[in-house]
């Protein structure tokens, strides 16, 4: 049966203009990804983003301007039978952040590899600095989309 996987991503830029990415190992690769996730059913996308920013860095954000939805067919890299379909909104953080901020990419310790070892999934965030953020630091075809959109109107 084809499915639809809506997605929902949130685009955090701090007052240095640091773009916040999610480094992630999932199912034995790596993905560098903006935070986010799957919108659950009976919930609005903008709920969806609220609950997995707690859920992912237990941070409060207030949801601001959509960026994109995706306007192209996407098939799920790990769903074959279903399509993606991304929306992202720029999001302010109402806290601060106190979940751990890496430096590197992929800079997992110890805990969370003893984590990966009970679930398969490992996450780490970091910011990106604006000279450094391009189509490029993102491994998603959507979100390599949207980071083009974020250069051009940022």
């Amino acid at each position: 049966m084809f499915r639809f996987n809506i997605r929902v991503y949130g685009v955090l830029m701090n007052a240095e203009k640091q773009i916040l990415v999610s480094d992630e190992f999932i199912r034995g690769n790596y993905y560098t990804k903006f935070p986010g996730g799957g919108l659950e059913f009976g919930e609005g996308t903008r709920d969806c983003l609220a609950r997995e920013f707690l859920e992912e860095m237990n941070l409060k954000v207030e949801t601001g301007e959509h960026l994109y939805t995706t306007d192209y067919f996407q098939l799920s890299a790990f769903h074959p039978e279903h399509q993606i379909i991304s929306i992202y909104y720029r999001v302010n953080p109402l806290e601060e952040i106190k979940t751990p901020l890496r430096d590197k990419a992929f800079d997992f310790d110890a805990d969370q590899m003893k984590h990966y070892q009970s679930t398969g999934e490992i996450e780490t965030f970091r910011f990106i600095n604006w000279d450094d953020f391009t189509a490029e630091s993102v491994t998603l075809p959507i979100d390599k989309i949207a980071a083009g959109i974020i250069r051009e109107k940022y």
